[in-house]
């Protein structure tokens, strides 16, 4: 079970960084998306992968789940959708005002053009 989760979070990785190099904007919004949810898998990897046990610690219990790594990524997962909708609105009126969807604002992709 560890090394799935590992090996996805390490795809997840590698997609969000190859994404985030690519000279448009909108494989740019999808590889912070990557990055986040990757963050968000590990943050709850963290806590320990354990099946069918509670999320609270009682005096009874000989083991439990830790509920914060699981309140950390509740609280990440609506800041990075509140981070989303702000870049896609930037990006958008980028878009209207240069008339270009390349992250460096230039129209044309060849290198050294209209210097």
């Amino acid at each position: 079970m560890e090394f799935l989760m590992a090996s996805g979070i390490g795809v997840m990785t590698a997609a969000g960084v190859y994404l985030l190099l690519r000279a448009r904007t909108f494989p740019v919004i999808v590889g912070l998306t990557f990055l986040s949810y990757a963050v968000n898998a590990f943050i709850f990897a963290m806590g320990r992968l354990e099946t069918e046990k509670p999320p609270i610690l009682a005096l009874k219990l000989a083991q439990y789940t830790d509920p914060l790594p699981q309140a950390l990524v509740l609280t990440a997962i609506v800041i990075a959708f509140g981070m989303t909708a702000m870049v896609v609105v930037l990006v958008l009126r980028a878009y209207l005002e240069i008339d270009s969807d390349h992250v460096d604002g230039d129209s044309d992709n060849r290198e050294g053009a209209g210097r």
